[in-house]
């Protein structure tokens, strides 16, 4: 029987656990929760997305969403606009407000990274990515999700 500090399941869990606490830490000031961050980072990447669709990306019920959405765009960090061809669908896009937000969460995130891999060797640090993106290459593919090889594709 495996200890959990010799199981990587139990390591990896508590590893991505410890960089969220940290990094909430780090932003508890900044008046935003980690799922508003995480909308805020991922419209950043897809903006004029629709809500279904971010919604996917994110995998969250719309409704969910769409309540992160109504506390972002009443803080002026998100604006929904009516799409040209059908006005029941709103398109997402980020306000000039949010890119300083997102600017100071990269360079929070950049610190939480740098303490998570004190004493960690660069090339150390590039074989850690290279394993853990070719171990979720290898579970998006044996767990068959098209919305996980759709992110995969991207990331």
């Amino acid at each position: 029987m495996a200890f959990p500090q010799s199981n990587l399941g139990f390591v990896l869990h508590d590893v991505a656990r410890l960089l969220r606490k940290r990094f909430e830490q780090r932003v508890r000031g900044l008046g935003l929760t980690r799922s508003q961050w995480q909308v805020l980072v991922h419209l950043a990447q897809h903006e004029g997305i629709n809500q279904v669709g971010l919604a996917e990306i994110l995998e969250i019920e719309p409704i969910t969403l769409l309540r992160i959405l109504d506390r972002l765009e009443a803080a002026g960090l998100v604006e929904r606009r009516t799409h040209a061809a059908d006005r029941r669908v709103r398109l997402l896009y980020l306000t000039p407000e949010a890119r300083p937000a997102l600017e100071t969460m990269r360079e929070l995130g950049e610190l939480t990274r740098a303490e998570a891999l004190a004493g960690v060797a660069g090339e150390e640090r590039e074989r850690l990515l290279e394993t853990l993106c070719t171990m979720k290459t290898n579970l998006i593919r044996a767990c068959g999700s098209p919305i996980e090889e759709r992110r995969a594709s991207h990331g």
